[in-house]
């Protein structure tokens, strides 16, 4: 069965029987660790079609009323579930945590052992691809707008000052992860900052190179909001910035408006606003529209999907986004 993507929270469960193990992942697509993750609950839904066990994912931060009933306060959150009520859980990006949560629980219904989930992604597999996140990536404690520890504030501050694009890794939200790097990278410290995938050291390293003029050359530059918006805003004749994609709308009103479009035949191009939140809160106050989605011909914006209906009442629709 295909891990099932949230899109309502009144009954997320309606296509999976109520006897089946549920394991339902809260992620968010700015944290570094849901990604791998997600590629784990996808691994592990290949191995349980006989087992009686169904993957869900959800954007905790769309549905915080469902957040709040489990209990979501940080991502990624795994919860177990039968016929909705929780059983287990897991707190944190830890694979090896989870496929055991999971195999317990179905050694409790299957009365043995021998139904048991391998362990979905080894250790190795899952350091690598948390390293390749981003062309920079900072394993820290914390986080760049709070780190907590002296190193790891100081190692953001030199990023910082040269407007890098880079993202960060908690180890203090996975155990797991914090004692496997050190052996994965033979680095026994933290921070360890890497660039496009290769280790490049710890705060004195990073210092060294900073001084010495190496490290600006290596970091990718933040592009400022207001060009970012006004390249996406420009990237074809019309643009639609909405909630999920053309194929697969994740809200009521960006699927009416896509239901729209289709009719139209106009070639227009989509941007997922769940995927980017600097983009997602950027745009409103940049076009001083409040809500989504919003579609934009040439580069201006028409409006979102009320005025698209008054627009297609009027006969104006077709006319208006060819730009005429």
């Amino acid at each position: 069965m295909v891990v099932v993507t949230v899109s309502k929270d009144d009954n997320i469960l309606e296509s999976i029987n109520k006897d089946d193990l549920v394991v339902v992942h809260f992620y968010a697509d700015w944290a570094a660790q849901c990604g791998p993750m997600n590629e784990v609950i996808e691994e592990l839904d290949k191995q349980s079609e006989l087992r009686g066990v169904k993957f869900a994912k959800c954007p905790a931060e769309d549905f915080p009323e469902l957040s709040m009933k489990y209990n979501v306060t940080a991502v990624p959150t795994f919860v177990l579930l039968r016929a909705g009520s929780l059983v287990d859980r897991v707190d944190g990006a830890n694979a090896a945590e989870l496929t055991k949560k999971i195999n317990s629980e179905i050694s409790k219904t299957s009365g043995s052992t021998n139904t048991s989930l391998p362990t979905a992604v080894d250790l190795n597999t899952r350091l690598s691809q948390l390293i390749n996140v981003a062309p920079v990536m900072l394993f820290m404690k914390g986080n760049a707008v709070e780190p907590r520890c002296g190193f790891s504030k100081q190692i953001v501050a030199i990023l910082n000052s040269h407007n890098a694009e880079y993202k960060t890794f908690d180890i203090l939200n996975d155990e797991e992860v914090r004692q496997g790097l050190k052996t994965f990278s033979n680095w026994p410290t933290y921070p360890q900052l890497y660039i496009n995938g290769s280790l490049i050291g710890g705060l004195d390293i990073v210092k060294e190179m900073n001084e010495n003029g190496e490290l600006e050359p290596m970091l990718p530059k933040k592009t400022s909001l207001e060009t970012r918006l006004k390249s996406l805003i420009n990237q074809s004749n019309c643009v639609i910035f909405m909630k999920g994609s053309r194929d697969a709308p994740r809200c009521g009103f960006s699927k009416q408006l896509m239901q729209i479009m289709e009719e139209t035949d106009v070639k227009f191009t989509t941007f997922d606003i769940l995927t980017d939140e600097e983009v997602r809160q950027g745009l409103k106050t940049f076009s001083n529209w409040p809500t989504y989605p919003q579609v934009y011909i040439k580069g201006e914006l028409i409006g979102g999907l009320d005025i698209v209906k008054e627009l297609k009442e009027s006969g104006e629709l077709l006319n208006t986004l060819k730009g005429e």
